[in-house]
């Protein structure tokens, strides 16, 4: 796997370390966050908790187990809360003895990451230019049901919808199709919801509790903005559940991490007003990207978008010169299955996002020879 590079975004100390300023500085585009923030109930609710801080936190996390839940209408033995989604995907393949996993690129890096963590191996399978980087289920399901697939030693795949960072979503319908067909083959199937919040109509919760070899993962750092409190959710069968929360060490999830997503979790008008504004300004973020010579712009379902430079420069390039200005984004050149002129960009406020937009193309209109 020596493919795998550190591509994650979000890391603004080291940047600010190298380039001498001050975090706060520095516009983040390479960590798709609520561009809104926390919901203002976040703040009241962490300071109303401040004096639990002298206790161990929940190790089941019972409270926030109990309204998840309730939101979704299922039983909260079926929820596994860890310190963020990632705590999850790195105890999955010891929980589920995967030792061989499908994954669809270009993606989330940590999948691939997990597996070899603990010894396993990955295959991978890649979404086309050409189609927009559609998930192409449709044509796993036939690779899986055809005879010589018998021979491809499999444990699992995984399938992050909507997908990063590609921002491509696939039907409800075709993630139950899939289901069928993994369960056909004995596999298990992983679907990180992380993005999900921002296209609800696309989920596959609440009905995939009922599918026994479905783990869906759900993350609070994105869509509620509290990356620096770690917390993200598993759903699964009760038997499954369990096998992953043996995995976790206790109290790994910590107090004002609970506070918070439950905090989040109450506050319906935010959540609403995160969605409609997403809607909004990504249509105009994308509009103002397309209009930048030679930029071609992917449709995206999340709160981001993948792009691809003009011919001519490098990912790596337009990262570096942009992070010299204070602005952060993702270079996903060295993600398998994209381009040497592939980024992404988070959809940030209306004004960082036209400081982006006018740096971005002030730069690409530059002469590159």
């Amino acid at each position: 796997m020596a493919h795998l590079k550190d591509v994650h975004g979000g890391n603004v100390y080291t940047v600010a370390r190298e380039i001498g300023c001050d975090p706060a500085e520095l516009v983040d585009f390479s960590a798709s966050i609520n561009p809104l923030g926390p919901s203002p109930a976040v703040w009241k609710a962490i300071v109303a908790a401040r004096r639990l801080i002298s206790h161990y936190p929940d190790p089941s996390c019972w409270e926030l187990r109990r309204v998840l839940g309730q939101q979704w209408g299922i039983d909260p033995d079926q929820i596994v809360v860890g310190n963020g989604s990632i705590e999850l995907i790195n105890a999955l393949p010891h929980a589920l003895h995967l030792r061989r996993l499908l994954v669809l690129h270009p993606t989330f890096s940590e999948y691939e990451r997990a597996m070899a963590r603990t010894g396993g191996t990955v295959r991978l399978m890649f979404a086309r230019r050409q189609e927009d980087y559609a998930i192409p289920v449709d044509r796993l399901c036939e690779r899986l049901r055809s005879k010589a697939s018998r021979d491809l030693a499999l444990d699992g795949l995984v399938l992050c919808n909507p997908n990063s960072p590609t921002g491509q979503a696939c039907s409800p319908a075709a993630i139950a199709e899939l289901a069928k067909v993994a369960a056909q083959r004995r596999l298990w199937l992983v679907v990180d919801e992380a993005f999900a919040d921002y296209c609800p109509q696309w989920s596959v919760l609440p009905n995939a509790v009922s599918w026994p070899r479905v783990i869906v993962l759900r993350s609070m750092t994105k869509f509620y903005a509290l990356p620096g409190l770690r917390v993200g959710y598993a759903v699964a069968a009760r038997s499954v559940a369990r096998q992953v929360q043996r995995q976790l060490p206790h109290w790994s999830v910590n107090l004002m991490g609970q506070v918070a997503a439950l905090a989040a979790l109450g506050d319906r008008s935010h959540v609403e007003k995160s969605r409609r504004f997403m809607v909004r300004e990504r249509e105009r973020f994308v509009s103002a990207l397309k209009a930048i010579p030679g930029c071609q712009v992917f449709p995206s379902l999340a709160n981001y978008v993948f792009v691809e430079l003009p011919r001519g420069w490098h990912a790596r390039v337009v990262t570096e010169r942009l992070r010299h200005e204070g602005l952060l984004i993702r270079d996903c050149s060295s993600v398998p299955g994209s381009s040497a002129r592939s980024i992404r960009l988070a959809v940030r406020t209306s004004q960082e996002n036209d400081r982006l937009i006018e740096s971005l193309s002030k730069l690409l209109l530059e002469s590159h020879g």
